[in-house]
């Protein structure tokens, strides 16, 4: 376990290093004196584990907490101050040592760091598993319409911890989410791992219009392709939504939109 030791007094970071030090299977990745310093530090060396001081210089110790980003490592705050102990387990740091304390109270804090880090790998490899699952399951489902010839009648999203079949027709629109897509429907919005291109190459042309780089919509939700004060287009849905047009899609969208439907709207 790598483990960063912040505080601004040395002599509080000698007594960490020096009962860490005899701890088995702890790395020590650096010590910083201030917030600035440790978040420079926690972005070179990528610890598991930080103690972090809360009355500092610079900045205190929330704020290196609110500054740490997307999964940050473990927090364990070490401090001379007893004021802040709820408030550091509203940030969900693994615990509060209070100064003083001895080699046996650290270890217990290290114990319970030790633990809340091998629950996040179990979570981490449930979580792979649903992803493999996921994307195993919607690619069976798209091979099995492209080997029938046809297009995708369902695309396969996650309800709960549950993958259920979405039948396309009740899909009101498609917008592009980082790596992801998300499915519209209703009320429901559902995260695919997939590419608008992958979603739109399995969908029926003649349902499916592709309107922006990032927009794919079902014809049949559409009320109106409407032009907008600067000149842009946007398709209005039946539930009011607005999504605009991309302008290299605005003669595909002029096109389809001046061939009949079946339901005769425009």
């Amino acid at each position: 376990m790598k483990v960063l030791i912040v505080d601004d007094e040395s002599l509080a970071r000698a007594k960490l290093r020096r009962l860490l030090s005899a701890l088995p299977g702890i790395e020590i990745a650096g010590e910083a004196t201030g917030g600035d310093e440790a978040l420079r530090l926690v972005g070179a060396t990528a610890p598991d584990l930080v103690f972090l001081d809360i009355d500092m210089a610079d900045r205190n110790g929330f704020d290196v907490v609110a500054a740490l980003g997307e999964s940050p490592p473990l927090v364990i705050f070490a401090t001379a101050y007893d004021a802040f102990a709820l408030r550091a387990f509203d940030v969900h740091a693994v615990d509060y040592l209070l100064k003083p304390f001895d080699a046996e109270r650290l270890a217990a804090a290290v114990t319970r760091a030790r633990e809340r880090l091998a629950q996040r790998a179990r979570d981490d490899r449930e979580d792979l598993a649903a992803v493999l699952e996921e994307i195993r399951a919607q690619r069976e489902l798209l091979a099995r319409a492209a080997a029938a010839g046809g297009w995708a009648e369902r695309l396969m999203v996650r309800r709960g911890s549950d993958l259920v079949p979405l039948p396309v027709e009740t899909i009101d629109w498609i917008g592009a989410a980082d790596n992801y897509v998300e499915i519209h429907a209703g009320r429901e919005t559902h995260l695919l791992r997939e590419t608008m291109q992958s979603v739109e190459s399995h969908l029926d042309p003649r349902s499916f219009v592709r309107v922006h780089r990032g927009t794919i919509v079902n014809r049949s939700r559409v009320r109106a392709v409407r032009t907008r004060a600067t000149g842009e287009l946007a398709v209005e849905l039946v539930n009011g939504t607005l999504l605009p047009v991309g302008r290299s899609y605005r003669a595909r969208v002029s096109a389809r939109w001046q061939t009949s439907r079946p339901d005769g709207e425009p």
